[in-house]
């Protein structure tokens, strides 16, 4: 069992991860000793967390939305699913 989780710094960034502990990844988030890129936005919010069947289907996810703009990610955090075709990039609206 593995995690894929966003989590929404600080500053209104989003920062997506992966793990196999979620609990113990986001305690070293909360402690600063998660990412750099958290470490420098905290607090930091667990805004959303979906299981996944093993670790490198997690990481595969992950790499995929890392790569989505800010609005694409804030629809899967909100539950706005029908809204994610839409918000592909480079698609006309």
């Amino acid at each position: 069992m593995a995690w894929i989780y966003i989590l929404r710094c600080a500053d209104g960034f989003y920062y997506v991860g992966s793990a196999r502990n979620l609990e113990a990844r986001m305690d070293a988030h909360m402690a600063g000793k998660g990412a750099k890129f958290t470490r420098r936005r905290l607090p930091v919010e667990l805004v959303y967390a979906q299981e996944c069947d093993n670790i490198g289907e997690a990481w595969s996810l992950e790499r995929k939305v890392h790569g989505w703009s800010h609005a694409k990610k804030e629809a899967l955090v909100n539950g706005d699913f029908h809204l994610l075709p839409g918000l592909a990039r480079g698609r006309r609206r």
